[in-house]
């Protein structure tokens, strides 16, 4: 065996835990998508009342579905409510 084989063998040995834990990060990552996708239709089911205390509104709802697959819905949700909240914390601040 010569040098170059030795490292070529050494480099597909440390290359290995990588693409594995890019495979089992991936597979994850889909099903927590997945996961989060199955509560979020979930909240289809809640009255606008309902809705209205988590800071969300039905037409949120129809933007956050309209998202791929892959993409979980949850965490735009999450985003439309924290900049919701902090227009309002702003408009808050120029009243006082």
């Amino acid at each position: 065996m010569t040098a170059l084989d030795h490292a070529t063998q050494t480099m597909h040995a440390a290359t290995r835990p990588a693409a594995v834990t890019r495979i089992v990060n991936a597979v994850s990552a889909f099903f927590r998508s997945w996961k989060n996708r199955r509560e979020f239709y979930r909240l289809g089911d809640m009255s606008d009342s309902e809705l209205a205390d988590i800071g969300l509104t039905r037409a949120d709802l129809h933007v956050a579905v309209g998202l791929p697959f892959g993409i979980d819905p949850t965490v735009r949700l999450g985003a439309i409510v924290r900049a919701r909240s902090e227009s309002v914390e702003d408009m808050a601040r120029r009243v006082c």
